[in-house]
């Protein structure tokens, strides 16, 4: 069995995830397309595929059970993390992928357009200048800036019960206190990542003072 798959499959396992064969193959494409794309675009700093699926793809997937709503926007998306992961399991959800990165988002767009992802809009701009015709149900960000900064830059993106769902690798650089009973910390395993996850989670936060 192919190293990556092998890595993906058990993986999944750990997580409590049943994916479809289709599914497995995308996961498994998108790692050959940020592979062969990474030469010329500098997506990742990554270069080896089989890490590429334990600190991409598990990393991402790990936070697939957290997903609340239809819509979603995965903000500094990036070379497509964790949006597009996102998008292959869960194909009801409408997902946008945003960055202000021209390059990353053609790459982005080719990866959707190869992977016939018909639940996903990659979006270049930058966040705190994009106004969406409608509101969304998620902002998701993945090493995106700093909590404060997050809360402050997409206020203006999410419906009123808009759920901000922000992954970081420590425990955040603003006291939760700050952000009332609605922020909660939820801890994450990565299967085959010894490094610190987490998640925080705040509902309706367009109401968090600054």
């Amino acid at each position: 069995m192919d190293e990556c798959r092998k890595i993906l499959l058990a993986g999944l396992d750990e997580l409590g995830l049943v994916l479809s064969e289709d599914k497995v193959q995308q996961l498994l494409k998108f790692i050959d397309l940020i592979e062969k794309w990474n030469k010329a675009y500098n997506l990742t700093a990554i270069r080896n595929k089989t890490e590429m699926v334990r600190l991409h793809l598990l990393d991402s997937l790990a936070v697939l059970p957290y997903i609340e709503g239809k819509r979603v926007i995965d903000i500094g998306t990036g070379a497509g993390l964790p949006g597009i992961p996102l998008a292959i399991c869960l194909t009801e959800n409408e997902f946008t992928l945003l960055d202000s990165n021209a390059k990353k988002t053609r790459f982005v767009q080719q990866a959707v357009l190869e992977l016939k992802l018909r639940n996903v809009i990659v979006c270049h701009s930058r966040v705190e200048t994009y106004s969406p015709g409608q509101a969304f149900d998620m902002v998701l960000s993945r090493a995106f800036a700093s909590l404060e900064e997050i809360i402050a830059m997409t206020k203006h993106l999410v419906n009123k019960t808009g759920v901000l769902l922000a992954m970081k690798g420590q425990m955040p650089d603003i006291k939760l206190a700050q952000l009332g009973e609605k922020a909660s910390v939820i801890s994450l395993h990565v299967p085959g990542v010894d490094a610190n996850r987490c998640l925080v989670r705040i509902e309706a936060f367009e109401e968090v003072e600054r």
